[in-house]
């Protein structure tokens, strides 16, 4: 019926999608600041139960912490991180994008890829 209405009233154009609200971001620099305190503190195995960060530790790390966010949620973090530059690597936790440590004969190096920020987008 609302759509028949606005079609009445501004022809075709009343078939094309109108903006829609989003809802506001709940954590701002401060929060997000400290998030990426927190994912680039090493996990002690005692205390926050992992060698590595899952999105999940991490959440609960956060959570549990006096100065934490007490609600954060794994898709917030996995927005932060992936705003920050950070990828999930199944084998070493939350890595700088772009960043990489290769095995060379004079030992191990570190390469970055200058192109990072472009292929990001």
């Amino acid at each position: 019926a609302k759509l028949v209405a606005r079609f009445n009233v501004a022809g075709l154009a009343a078939l094309t999608d109108r903006p829609r609200g989003h809802p506001s971001l709940r954590y701002g620099s401060d929060q997000a600041a400290r998030i990426l305190r927190e994912v680039r503190r090493a996990p002690e195995r005692e205390r926050d139960g992992t060698a590595t960060w899952s999105l999940t530790t991490l959440q609960r790390a956060l959570r549990q912490a006096p100065d934490g966010l007490p609600q954060v949620s794994t898709f917030t973090l996995r927005r932060i991180l992936h705003d920050a530059g950070l990828s999930w690597q199944e084998n070493r936790t939350w890595c700088e994008t772009g960043t990489v440590l290769r095995k060379r004969k004079a030992g191990i190096v570190e390469v970055v890829d200058p192109a990072t920020a472009a292929k990001r987008g």
